[in-house]
């Protein structure tokens, strides 16, 4: 990302996660650091859906840091917070690697009304701005209002939709996938049904859309995306549990992080992760702060920590 482009999106993405910030970094106004204080903290982080077991496990490093640096100030204490919640959220900071296959084949899930449709065709302007060809599939058969949707995306980035008026989402990613190959294309995004966890059947129907991407390209798909409603707090942690045990997941994109006081649920889910699966993170590929096409923007996240809990500036 150029410079004016990379401080728009740092801008931005304060301003987004500044519901959660603000309940934060006026902790760290006074004068002394004490028991109050961390009280206090540990309030604001489970309020922000950090979580109760992550918010300890943070604060216990953040008092370390304060025995054995001999931090001063309630300033050194939000600068601590801010690198213990970087270093837990470092490990699922990886990007996408675009040129492992070609086509690259991601496949698209979450729930109803996390912002999926809409984050695939932010991605596929993501894409293009860095020279890429697009071919999306509308696998979500189910809802008429998911393919004119994003088609309406494509019609946006320039980027052909493949679909069909009714049928099986599993024959739509198919035959998406045989026209990339033919066509040359550099990444097919599969979009697919809104389901929830408990929907055990429609959970068996994602199963069998992958099944059928890999039949049309071995080894496909190469990513397989869960996006997230960030104002769902701790409803996410459950929903990436349910969906990596059905497809495997490869990675998350959040999105929605502007409309919400529980920005904190990032580190809540790689802790989890941690706690579940430790040596294998779970990527968050990217993160959504607002309504505009550029505002997702990969996961960085010192950049995230810094606009979660303040740095003094």
């Amino acid at each position: 990302m150029n410079s004016p482009t990379k401080a728009g999106w740092l801008a931005r993405l304060k301003q987004g996660l500044s519901r959660t910030r603000v309940n934060i970094a006026g902790l760290f106004s006074g004068g002394v650091i004490d028991e109050a204080l961390f009280e206090e903290l540990e309030i604001a982080l489970i309020q922000a859906d950090v979580g109760v077991a992550t918010t300890r496990e943070l604060l216990d490093a953040v008092r370390t840091r304060v025995k054995l640096q001999g931090l001063k100030t309630p300033a050194d204490v939000r600068d601590a917070l801010r690198d213990e919640i970087a270093k837990l959220l470092a490990p699922c900071e990886s990007p996408l690697e675009l040129e492992r296959a070609k086509p690259l084949v991601m496949m698209v899930a979450g729930v109803n009304g996390a912002g999926k449709t809409t984050s695939i065709g932010k991605l596929a302007h993501w894409l293009a701005d860095r020279h890429k060809t697009v071919l999306l599939a509308a696998g979500d058969t189910f809802r008429a209002a998911a393919r004119e949707q994003l088609a309406v995306w494509g019609r946006r980035n320039g980027v052909e939709v493949i679909q069909q008026a009714s049928g099986d989402p599993a024959a739509v990613v198919f035959d998406a996938v045989a026209a990339a190959k033919a066509r040359g294309i550099d990444v097919l995004i599969a979009d697919t049904a809104g389901r929830l966890p408990t929907q055990l059947h429609l959970m068996d129907e994602l199963k069998r859309v992958k099944r059928a991407i890999d039949k049309a390209l071995p080894g496909a798909p190469h990513e397989v995306i869960l996006v997230l409603d960030g104002t769902n707090g701790q409803n996410a942690l459950a929903q990436v549990k349910a969906f990596d045990e059905a497809i495997a997941l490869t990675g998350l994109v959040i999105t929605k992080l502007d409309g919400t006081a529980k920005g904190g649920v990032l580190a809540a889910i790689a802790a989890q992760r941690t706690r579940e699966h430790p040596g294998r993170p779970i990527p968050i590929r990217f993160i959504g702060v607002g309504e505009a096409i550029e505002d997702l923007q990969p996961f960085v996240a010192r950049e995230f920590a810094e606009a979660l809990v303040g740095d003094g500036r």
